[in-house]
């Protein structure tokens, strides 16, 4: 089997990180001819193309598997460096750590559950928001280290645990729902206006269809084409708070507001339930495992136990 040169690999991830050839030229103080060179060369002893040459420069599918590798190299060299007590104290770099999250997680549970990571070593927290669906594109593009996730099944190079339940209750404001649930539920959701996060979000489409299944009508349609796209997970609130549409708010957002009498429950007995896991490298690495301990207790404080 081939190696894999370790100059050659790190040079691929400061051409990934960097974004182009002569960015990554500068960062590691060698010519772009040299990065150059070092990549095709990468690329003939793989047999495979690593690089789009786009701008900024992609990583192919290939190419994110080394990316990923060249990031775990890094981690253990640092981790190990640590251990080992090489450099001053006060030089020493903090871990730095990558992580794809969900906007409802990280604005009701993960960044209260965040401050009881130990603060020695001092953890650098690298968040990328992401919709639950889609933040393991980030740990197999090798751009994060771990990600909170409704993807149970584990990316290549990865451990997963369940966290839990998140709970999501469907609301809207009084006067909204005094004008447009008129009927039949199922018929007014389709109806109504309706808040979405963004075009890839699909929750409100799903519970809707669970209430066409539970009057045995079939699939069905989704909500309403009349839709308002409120990309933060507090203004996704709020949106439905003033009484723009109606949407699923996670429980947590939504029990004040429904005390206050601000929104109202649009189907008291219907929630909708999205487990969430976590996905990690598989790496030894002592700030990753305190971590992913911290996020696991807090999940278990915040969401509803795991389906079994």
């Amino acid at each position: 089997m081939e190696e894999l040169p370790l100059e050659q690999v790190r040079t691929l991830l400061a051409v990934v990180d960097e974004g182009t050839f002569d960015a990554a030229a500068a960062a590691l103080h060698v010519t772009p001819s040299a990065i150059s060179q070092r990549v095709k060369a990468l690329e003939q002893r793989t047999g495979r193309v690593l690089l789009m040459r786009t701008k900024p420069v992609r990583a192919t599918e290939s190419g994110q598997v080394v990316i990923r590798f060249a990031r775990q190299l890094a981690r253990l060299e640092r981790d190990a460096r640590a251990e080992l007590g090489l450099g001053v104290d006060e030089e020493r770099e903090p871990v730095r750590l990558p992580m794809a999250v969900n906007a409802d997680s990280l604005a009701t549970w993960l960044l209260p559950a965040l401050t009881r990571v130990p603060r020695d070593p001092p953890v650098c927290f690298e968040l990328h928001r992401e919709d639950e669906g889609h933040t393991t594109t980030l740990l197999r593009e090798g751009q994060v280290m771990a990600a909170v996730t409704s993807t149970p099944d584990p990316v290549a190079g990865c451990t997963v645990r369940a966290l839990g339940l998140a709970r999501y209750l469907p609301v809207a404001r009084p006067e909204f729902a005094a004008r447009h649930m008129t009927g039949s539920l199922e018929r007014d959701l389709r109806e109504a206006p309706v808040i979405v996060f963004d075009r890839r979000d699909e929750l409100q489409d799903r519970f809707v269809r669970t209430l066409a299944r539970g009057a045995g009508s079939g699939a069905g349609a989704g909500a309403s084409s009349i839709r308002h796209h409120v990309p933060t997970s507090e203004g996704f609130r709020d949106a439905v708070a003033a009484g723009l549409g109606w949407g699923l708010v996670p429980q947590a957002q939504a029990d004040p507001l429904l005390r206050a009498g601000e929104l109202t429950l649009l189907a008291p007995k219907r929630t909708m339930d999205v487990p969430l896991y976590w996905q990690q490298w598989k790496l030894d690495s002592p700030a990753l495992a305190v971590v992913a301990e911290v996020i696991a207790e807090a999940a278990r404080e915040a969401l509803l136990p795991p389906a079994r």
